[in-house]
This record gives C-alpha cells, structure tokens and sequence, in this order.
C-alpha cells in the first residue's frame, strides 16, 4: 500500500476560497445545468480560479457519475462526472471533492465544470 502524500496550503502554494458573490450558471447547448447565487471561487496559486458550485444548486439528472478519479495532495481525491449529451466530449466533464481536505474543506458537497466543455456565464 503506497501513502499519498498530504499538502497544506503556504505562501509558496496559496489556496484562497471565497464566495463568488454573483450569480454562476452553466449551460450545455443552451439547456440549463445549474445557476446559483451561493458559488465559490477558489484560487490556487498561479492556476486560473476555479468556481466550485453547491451540488443543491446543479441538476444532478443531467449527470452520469464517472468511475474516473485523480488525486490532488492539497484537496485529496476528486471523482468526476460526466454529461450525456455532449457524447465523448463530455466524459469527465466534472469534478468533486467529496471528503476534501481541511484545508479546503468548504468545497464539499460542491461541483466544479471544465470551461472548455460547458458554457459558464458569471
């Protein structure tokens, strides 16, 4: 058995999470996939921000859970989603930290879209 390795955030690797303060919503050809008011945004160091949205907010029968995870040592392991209809392009187009971090613990229960394959208006 390997052990993963665990890392804070610093002043060398800064994590920063805060409520976006507008509203987010994502569309797929047009058709609504989420829109809230209650999104965060997390910046870590010199990676473009990421908007984390809260799952109550996201309409999960869009979705098909994914076997894919990644692993992350400063946020632990993410699982993806999928969304059907973009076909292929689709595949993994979400991910989750379900047990995330302390260091990040606020992003549970939160989805995060890639941009390059849904449309993110904020």
């Amino acid at each position: 058995m390997t052990s993963r390795r665990i890392l804070k955030p610093s002043p060398e690797h800064p994590i920063d999470i805060e409520l976006a303060g507008r509203r987010v919503t994502v569309k797929v050809d047009g058709k609504l996939i989420a829109q809230t008011e209650n999104a965060l945004e997390l910046r870590e160091a010199k990676y473009p921000p990421v908007l984390y949205i809260p799952r109550a907010d996201v309409r999960m029968e869009s979705l098909e859970r994914s076997e894919h995870t990644t692993y992350c040592p400063f946020k632990g392991d993410a699982n993806y989603y999928g969304i059907p209809a973009l076909g292929e392009r689709g595949a993994n187009a979400i991910w989750t930290y379900e047990n995330p971090y302390e260091a990040v613990a606020p992003i549970k229960e939160h989805l995060a879209f890639y941009p390059d394959r849904v449309e993110i208006v904020s």
